[in-house]
């Protein structure tokens, strides 16, 4: 770990350090399992369903821009690399074979969901470890990733 003189503990640190680069491993998955979608989505809803897609794909790399940069304000090294990614990510393999735009609407929105859970588990995590502002950070990316999922899952709901 770097030094700094941020005034969290160093064994905090590392904890929450740990838990952004899960996080960080988690959206860069995210990211591409939305551009996945985004490049094989067809049927009638095309072209709101590709658009959408990549609004997805857009704010979820927003997100791991913020977790990266908590990640090396606390001292820590940023994990972010496709290889690391792939290796660490929670995330279930997004499904290659699928074209059809309820299918992706469907795989997405789980991974949303399962990133979203994963992300307000830590708001509780950061907090309960002394470093709102980390928990602050969790807050941001799960309210965005409620959204993100609000907005895919919808085209399920009627």
């Amino acid at each position: 770990m770097h030094q700094t003189k941020i005034d969290i503990d160093k064994d905090t640190r590392g904890r929450i350090i740990e838990m952004l680069n899960a996080r960080l491993a988690d959206s860069l998955d995210l990211k591409s399992q939305a551009k996945q979608a985004h490049w094989n989505v067809k049927g009638m809803n095309f072209i709101a369903l590709h658009e959408l897609f990549d609004q997805v794909a857009t704010d979820v790399e927003g997100y791991s821009d913020l977790i990266a940069e908590r990640v090396t304000v606390l001292g820590g090294t940023a994990e972010g690399t496709v290889r690391v990614a792939a290796e660490k990510s929670s995330l279930t393999q997004y499904p290659m074979e699928i074209a059809e735009g309820r299918d992706h609407v469907d795989a997405l929105s789980s991974a949303l969901a399962a990133f979203a859970r994963n992300t307000r588990a830590n708001v509780t995590d950061a907090d309960e470890a002394g470093d709102k502002i980390s928990a602050d950070l969790f807050t941001e990316v799960a309210r965005g990733t409620d959204k993100l999922l609000w907005f895919v899952e919808a085209h399920l709901q009627s």
